[in-house]
Parts: structure tokens; C-alpha cells; sequence
């Protein structure tokens, strides 16, 4: 498999779905492998499947330190792959797949769901790296020290154009008119609210929280996913095609990303390294912000009872049930089976019992 980026805000951003529309007929993946090459245990191991690209959902920092343990620790090269590359956002990914040039892409539940309902795409989610998904409303504990859904009245909070249908969302879910705040079009960077020109930021929980903080500010944190809208988030996204042509070589894909995010579990210290002095080198990234990045997501958002029970990755029928509600929340209305399909993640672990216990 062979793949090309192609740039995509981060979030939800219908621009960059409309691709979608003009792409009604996809070039797909081409097939990775035969059936006839893949191992007796039924994975591809060991078969030669060629490259595979994934599409990430953002530049090449901390968050994914799993995906950095599985090409240098070989788990790629295990899995039968000879080349996965690794292609920086932002991306919501959803034009990547549509267009033929990825084979998975790291995105949320939101993005791909509203790829599916909105545009008629073709596209799953095969597993879940984050059980809550990190999205946050930011804020200055001596500033607008947004705790509650109720604080955000009469604030002005600065959204993203990614992000505003995600943020309309929480809302909704609970209660809240637009009209009893400010919307403040904003990008990433939070100088805004460090500034004051907003008393709260749509931010990442494991980025722009602890950046700011870093500083020397005390911060607030509203979690999205504690908050009405507990949706998936840093999914695998693939095709429908992929799924009935390269089954194997996406489970092969599984297995290693496995064994990436078990030792970015275990050692996220090891983890942000790889970001800051490999991967991400020449982002400039601060290593102690990028530690403390990797801790939070290992410690609080990759890891639930539901993957201690039953492997990393996996999405509990409740889950499902919650995100739906969710993305209905932002007007996406769909069924948890039109989203997901986890039967390759069920047969990996039917197959490697072991890699279930992913705890050190």
C-alpha cells in the first residue's frame, strides 16, 4: 500500500467533508496482501504486505507515541509490513480514505460520523487509542474559571471553525442557547486566552491545557467527555472496501499498534521522547510538556475498566451507546453499526489472547 497526505483542519470541519461529495467515485485501496500469504494463526504476520500509510489526526508529537513505538520497535516490520508511514495533520482524515490516499486514519468519532451521515461515505471505525475523548473548555482559574456547563453563560469563549459544530454540541447537551454567550472565532494557539480576549478556549486536555499551565497560570478544565459528550476519540478509520479486501492486513495493522500503545502505556516518558527527539524533532516540541502530555492520555484517556477487561482499543457496547447520543447532539444521526465495525478487533484478540493484558 502507498499513500499521500493531503492537509485537512482538525476536528470537525464540513469544508474538507465536502470532498467527499465530489469524490463519488473513490479510488480505493489497492489489496495488500492474498489470503494465501497470511499466517496459519489467520493474521498476516509475516506475509509481505507492503506499505501502508495513516493519516494523523495531528502534527507528529506525544500523542502519538504509540504509533512512534510501533515502527521503532520494529511491531510494523513484525506485523509484515515493509514501510508504514506515518503522514502529519491536521487532519480530520475523512477526505484521506474517501480519496484513496490512506489506508487509516487516527480521527474521532465526530469527524467520521459526519462523514458517514452527511456525505454517504463509506467508512468505519475499527477501534478506538482514546476511551474519552480529550477535548476540553480551557480557562484561567483567576480569569472566566469555567468549571460547569452553567459558567460558560455570559463568557466568550474562543472556538475554532473546526471545532464549532463540536462545541455547539456541548450546548446542547447541556442546555444552552448560543445566545447566552459569545462565540469568538480563534485558532490553536491560546494566546487568546492568556491575553484575555476570551475567558474560555476549546482546547485538548493532553496540548493546550498543559502549555498554558507551563507558564505558570492555574487553569480550569471543562471536559467534553465528563460533560454530555463522552465520544471516542483518536479512532482508526477505514473504508468499508478495506475492511472486505485487506481484512487481514488491517488486523496485521492492529496487532502492531497493539503492542506500540502497550509500551506507550507502560512508559509514556519513553513515549514523549520518541516525539521530541525523533518524530517530532523539528516541531520544537518541550519535553516536559510532551511528558506531560503522554502521562495524561496514558493515565487517563487510552486506558478504562473496559480495556483492562478486554484489550486496548476496544469500544464497550456502552461507549457506542454514548457516542451516538453524542454525535445526535450535533445533529449527526446515525446507528452504533453504521459507524462501527469491531469484529477485526474481536478476532485479534480471539487470535493473540495475549495481547490483551497490556498492563506492565
Amino acid at each position: 500500500m502507498a499513500f499521500r497526505s493531503r492537509p485537512a483542519a482538525r476536528g470537525l470541519r464540513r469544508g474538507a467533508l465536502a470532498v467527499l461529495a465530489a469524490s463519488a467515485a473513490l479510488t480505493l485501496l489497492a489489496s495488500c496482501a492474498s489470503s494465501e500469504a497470511e499466517s496459519a494463526e489467520g493474521g498476516a504476520e509475516g506475509a509481505d504486505l507492503g506499505e501502508l500509510t495513516v493519516q494523523l489526526s495531528w502534527i507528529k508529537n506525544e500523542e502519538f507515541s504509540g504509533e512512534f513505538f510501533a515502527d521503532s520497535e520494529g511491531y510494523y516490520d513484525e506485523a509484515g509490513f515493509s514501510a508504514v508511514n506515518l503522514v502529519p495533520g491536521p487532519s480530520t482524515g475523512a477526505a484521506e480514505l474517501a480519496s484513496g490516499s490512506a489506508d487509516v486514519a487516527l480521527s474521532d468519532a465526530v469527524s467520521i460520523g459526519a462523514a458517514v451521515a452527511n456525505e454517504g461515505a463509506p467508512l468505519k471505525i475499527i477501534g478506538a487509542t482514546f476511551q474519552k475523548n480529550p477535548f476540553t473548555i480551557l480557562s484561567l482559574k483567576d480569569g472566566g474559571d469555567i468549571a460547569t456547563p452553567d459558567d460558560l453563560k455570559g463568557k466568550k469563549i474562543g472556538v475554532q471553525d473546526s471545532n464549532a459544530s463540536l462545541f455547539k454540541a456541548l450546548l446542547a447537551a447541556n442546555g444552552i442557547d448560543e445566545s447566552e454567550l459569545t462565540i469568538v472565532p480563534v485558532q490553536y494557539d491560546p494566546a487568546p486566552l492568556v491575553n484575555g480576549e476570551v475567558d474560555g478556549f476549546v482546547a485538548y486536555l493532553t496540548n493546550e491545557s498543559i502549555t498554558v499551565a507551563a507558564q505558570g497560570l492555574e487553569v480550569t478544565n471543562l471536559p467534553f467527555a465528563d460533560n454530555g459528550l463522552p465520544f471516542v476519540a483518536e479512532t482508526f478509520g477505514v473504508t468499508d472496501q478495506s475492511i472486505a479486501e485487506n481484512r487481514e492486513a488491517l488486523k496485521a495493522f492492529l496487532v502492531a499498534e497493539i503492542k506500540g500503545w502497550t509500551d506507550a502505556v507502560n512508559d509514556p516518558a519513553e513515549g514523549a521522547r520518541l516525539a521530541y527527539e525523533v518524530y517530532g524533532k523539528d516541531l520544537d516540541l518541550n519535553p516536559e510538556n510532551s511528558i506531560a502530555g503522554a502521562t495524561t492520555q496514558a493515565e487517563q484517556l487510552v486506558v478504562s475498566d473496559e480495556t483492562a477487561a478486554n484489550g486496548l482499543f476496544t469500544i464497550s457496547k456502552s461507549l457506542q451507546d454514548e457516542t451516538i447520543a453524542s454525535l445526535a447532539g450535533a445533529g449527526i444521526e446515525l446507528k452504533a453499526s453504521d459507524l462501527f465495525d469491531l469484529s477485526l478487533l474481536a478476532e485479534v484478540y480471539e487470535e493473540h489472547p495475549e495481547l490483551v493484558k497490556y498492563a506492565g
